[in-house]
């Protein structure tokens, strides 16, 4: 039997992996269909039926679906906010606040200048919800598979962080060329209006790395955004089950579960925005400027001005992700896909922690 405090310690500290081993020493469970049974990403009550299996390859393109919808949708509504942030973060000295910013554009642009970059927004952020939301399924069902039932429950922090962070790789690469588009249509008056005169005329100028040359620093920014997204919201989750809602999940109503959703989702986008803000400051003035490089650009700004910005950026990425995650969970919802619970602990790892009789 493990000491009281050992026990407490795996249990309470989320990001530390636990002190000690563990090896299965019971037969894995077995599905229908001969494969192992999942418990940290179980399938949804078993009264509940689903369209698929979990972690089937209708599973796997609904979840991309989802990701295309969620983040897609979102990116493109906040299109207004987006642009002046981004406008605050280049140029400080013209835009001074959020309402300044929003004031100077439509004076200058009109109402319809708020809209600039719409058009980049919405295929780039699609392509990256295929792919942030799509992988990271796939990535925790695979990573979940090589620690096992006990070991997965007890990193389950770790698992969601590395998950995430290995979608993100791929979901910024397939945002990388519309992001530069983007930027470069919000931050250089008369460059260019829309999607179809900006990608000819970046290309003409820099050829194909104009559309990756801010790839590193979006890694920077997005990948640590997207682990805290990820992983907060999952814990998040798990702890509004466990302390603040007043019955199990399994006793509430869909509409009960899609709030729990959305708060744990907001919950985390403030987090989000605070730890990627600063990366993504230098990749708006790296996308606005020809031939910066991202270390130049971070001694341009200097410590204060990685922050500009950042009230925007914390209302924007809070709304955009509490609702991609509703989004996001109500595809889910509606093409009835298998929905974990919150993970518990495996009965084998409470029999060897003496937990149980």
């Amino acid at each position: 039997m493990y000491p009281t405090a050992l026990t407490q310690l795996a249990r309470g500290n989320p990001f530390s992996a636990p002190l000690f081993s563990l090896k299965t020493v019971e037969e894995p469970e077995q599905s229908l269909h001969g494969q192992k049974t999942r418990r940290l990403a179980a399938a949804a009550t078993a009264d509940e039926a689903v369209s698929c299996d979990f972690g089937s390859l209708k599973y796997y393109a609904l979840c991309g679906f989802g990701g295309i919808l969620s983040c897609g949708l979102t990116h493109t509504a906040v299109v207004p906010l987006d642009l002046v942030k981004c406008r605050l973060q280049v140029d400080p000295d013209k835009y001074k606040s959020i309402g300044n910013g929003f004031r100077v554009t439509v004076r200058e642009d009109g109402i319809r200048g708020l809209a600039k970059g719409w058009a980049p927004t919405f295929i780039g952020y699609s392509m990256q919800g295929l792919c942030k939301f799509g992988f990271y399924e796939v990535f925790k069902i695979f990573y979940g598979d090589m620690l096992g039932e006990e070991n997965t429950y007890l990193w389950r922090t770790s698992l969601y962080l590395a998950a995430s962070a290995s979608a993100e790789f791929f979901a910024d690469i397939a945002l990388s060329p519309m992001e530069a588009v983007k930027v470069r249509i919000q931050t250089q008056p008369g460059y260019a209006n829309t999607l179809r005169q900006c990608v000819p005329k970046m290309f003409a100028e820099e050829g194909i790395w104009a559309f990756y040359k801010g790839l590193v620093p979006l890694w920077m920014r997005q990948i640590p955004y997207t682990m805290m997204k990820f992983s907060c919201f999952e814990r998040t989750v798990e702890l509004l089950y466990k302390h603040m809602v007043p019955k199990p999940r399994s006793e509430c109503t869909k509409s009960e579960q899609l709030v729990v959703t959305f708060v744990a989702g907001y919950i985390a986008g403030v987090f989000c925005a605070i730890v990627s803000h600063p990366a993504d400051s230098v990749v708006s003035v790296l996308n606005k400027e020809r031939g910066s490089t991202a270390v130049g650009v971070l001694k341009k700004l200097g410590p204060k001005g990685v922050w500009k910005g950042l009230v925007a950026r914390i209302i924007m990425i809070g709304t955009l992700t509490a609702l991609q995650w509703f989004i996001y969970d109500s595809v889910k919802v509606y093409f009835r896909l298998p929905r974990p619970p919150p993970p518990e602990m495996p009965e084998s790892l409470k029999k060897k922690l003496g937990l149980t009789e």
